[in-house]
């Protein structure tokens, strides 16, 4: 299974948060899945973290890919066919960020790994 983990997912999972149920994180540690973070993420955290919103032991622009290399998890980039995707997704969701990442799984065919109950209203598989 290939798994896109929404921004929180992932920073739960590299402290981990017991927010994070235990099925997803056995997900995640499973060798058989691909796992993702997607370059929106960062976006999002460099953003949070400029306007003190979240709080890392460092920077994100150094904290965020040297943990996501450590916990072997795959940088997803921003590409066309995802940004393509955006005009056809309801208006479900208002985050841009979030509405990137179910594009990015709509167009990449990966199961969405997010506690935002919003995003589970998209056509977009997620892990339960």
């Amino acid at each position: 299974m290939d798994l896109l983990l929404d921004t929180h997912v992932f920073l739960w999972y590299i402290s981990g948060d017991a927010r994070l149920s235990s099925a997803r994180a056995a997900a995640i540690r499973d060798p058989s899945n691909a796992i993702f973070l997607s370059s929106v993420a960062l976006w999002e955290v460099v953003v949070k973290q400029e306007l003190g919103k979240l709080q890392l032991p460092a920077s994100a622009i150094d904290y965020i890919p040297r943990q996501r290399r450590r916990h072997g998890i795959e940088s997803l980039p921003l590409d066309e066919a995802s940004v393509m995707l955006l005009p056809s997704l309801p208006r479900i969701h208002r985050d841009p960020f979030d509405r990137m990442m179910v594009c990015q799984a709509l167009a990449h065919g990966l199961v969405l790994v997010s506690n935002d109950e919003a995003l589970r209203s998209y056509p977009v598989p997620s892990l339960e």
